[in-house]
């Protein structure tokens, strides 16, 4: 499923315009990536949890040639699933 797909799925359950949805979902994820941007964690109960980790420097090779490169620290966004999202995924698999 892409983002219009997402929208539309959004405009008839909730039954408001695709424009009210596209509107809905932008504003959600815009408050969910300054949420993550200051570095807060959003949950979203039953759903998920959206966190930022820090991933520490490293050093590794290249496969091809084996030379070491070297990984620079970064931060990232991180989801982990809610057990209801979990259920209904794991549910879907057992049909």
């Amino acid at each position: 499923m892409n983002k219009k797909e997402l929208v539309d799925s959004m405009a008839e359950a909730a039954d408001i315009s695709r424009a009210a949805a596209e509107k809905a979902l932008n504003s959600a994820l815009a408050g969910i990536s300054e949420a993550l941007a200051k570095g807060d964690k959003v949950t979203l109960v039953g759903f998920g949890t959206f966190s930022v980790v820090s991933r520490a420097a490293r050093q590794t090779k290249n496969p091809r040639t084996g030379a070491a490169i070297d990984i620079p620290a970064k931060t990232i966004a991180k989801f982990k699933a809610g057990s209801k999202l979990a259920e209904a995924v794991n549910g879907s698999d057992a049909a």
